[in-house]
Order: C-alpha cells, then sequence, then structure tokens
C-alpha cells in the first residue's frame, strides 16, 4: 500500500513539473534555466510564481519576495520534520539538504516511511529519496519544455493545465481532519467570488478565507 501511495506522489510530481516545463518554455525561459529553478527552488507553486512574475515583467526583487512569502508555507514542515532526524550527535550542517528538500510531497512520505527507519540512518533516508524526486522533476521539466515547444498550442495549453489539477488532487490526497476538507472545498468555492474582485491576489484572498474559515470550524469541534 506504501510502494502505491509513492507511485501516486511521484506521478502527481511528473505531472506537476511537466506543467512548469511547459509553462517555463511559454515565457521563453531556457531549458537550463528552467532546470536550475526546479532544482534551486525545489516548490512547484514558488516555481509558478517565480516564472509568471518574471515573464510578466516584474523585477527580480518582486519576484524575489514574491517566493519568499510562497514559501513561508514549507516552514512548518521544515520545523515538523526536523526532530524526526536529530540525534545527539547530528551537526546542523548536516540537516541544510534535508531542509531544502522538505516540500509537500517529501513532508508527506516523511511521515509514512520514517517510523520505520532506523534514526541514525533517516538523514541518508531522505537524501537519497529526495534525490530522487528532484531527479524525476528534473525529467519532468524536460520532457514538459520539450513537448511544449513541439506540440501544438492546444495541446501545450492541456500540458499547462496538469499542474493546477496536479495541486487540486495532491492538496484532496493529502486531507486528513476535516478542518483540511472544508478548507478545499471553501477554497475552491470562495475562487470565482474573490476572481469578481479583480484584485489580482484572488487566489490568496479565498484561501486566506477558506482557511480562516476552516480554522474556525476546528476550534468551535474543539470546543464542543
Amino acid at each position: 500500500m506504501r510502494s502505491v501511495g509513492s507511485t501516486i506522489l511521484t506521478l502527481v510530481l511528473f505531472a506537476t513539473y511537466l506543467g512548469i516545463g511547459a509553462l517555463a518554455h511559454d515565457t521563453h525561459f531556457s531549458l537550463g534555466w528552467a532546470l536550475a529553478s526546479t532544482l534551486f527552488v525545489w516548490a512547484g507553486p514558488a516555481q509558478i510564481i517565480l516564472i509568471s512574475t518574471l515573464g510578466s515583467g516584474a523585477t527580480i526583487i518582486q519576484a524575489a519576495i514574491a517566493v519568499t512569502v510562497s514559501a513561508i508555507r514549507l516552514f512548518p514542515m521544515v520545523v515538523s520534520v526536523m526532530p524526526m532526524m536529530r540525534t545527539p550527535e547530528t551537526k546542523r550542517r548536516q540537516l541544510v539538504l534535508v531542509a531544502h528538500l522538505t516540500a509537500v510531497t517529501l513532508w508527506v512520505e516523511c511521515f509514512r516511511f520514517l517510523p520505520h527507519v532506523p534514526r541514525e540512518r533517516r538523514i541518508a533516508f531522505i537524501h537519497g529519496l529526495g534525490s530522487g524526486l528532484v531527479c524525476v522533476c528534473l525529467v519532468a521539466t524536460s520532457v514538459g519544455y520539450a513537448l511544449a515547444a513541439s506540440l501544438s498550442q492546444l495541446f501545450a495549453a492541456a500540458i499547462l493545465m496538469l499542474t493546477p489539477l496536479a495541486f487540486l488532487f495532491s492538496t484532496a490526497r493529502n486531507c486528513r481532519e476535516p478542518a483540511d476538507f472544508v478548507a478545499l472545498a471553501l477554497g475552491l468555492a470562495l475562487f470565482p467570488l474573490a476572481s469578481l474582485l479583480d484584485s489580482g491576489v484572488d487566489i490568496l484572498v479565498s484561501g486566506v478565507s477558506a482557511g480562516t474559515i476552516a480554522y474556525g470550524v476546528h476550534w468551535w469541534r474543539e470546543q464542543q
């Protein structure tokens, strides 16, 4: 069952980075630049923000601020994973690569696999697992970039659609608590209304609103 779950997550990652590769081509970035963004940014939403902001003419500083704000969401994941890695002999420099590799997919897999891995071997295990996922995404970025270059605009648009669909399915799969489902459903329901505001931050408005309401629902259930 674990191997099936891991395969699904890997396929979701591959589909996501097909879309990112196609998006990089569509916004006239080079393949080398796209691969570098996958390797060093290593977060699908942040890469989409980076490509979209730079592609629309924003400055590097503006793009960096937008990516940094997006990356804040990964901080709680890193904080929750690090205690699972530490031993009395662990040095901070040994956790640098683990922190970089910790994104949504790896975070999910940490809680799936690490309880079954001896603590002294967990850093090496995450290095191997994370590097494997990065390699899969580098291949997917290259394939998506090549397909967008050779296929018609209709097929290129279809490839780009894989990105939001992959994020949606990955988020739905990772829902565990009722508040998670409430946040997801409200986010989908509120986005059309938020888009009517024409504010340029429609996703942020709908996401923050849905998350706040979902937290309120969770708090209310805890009080009962």
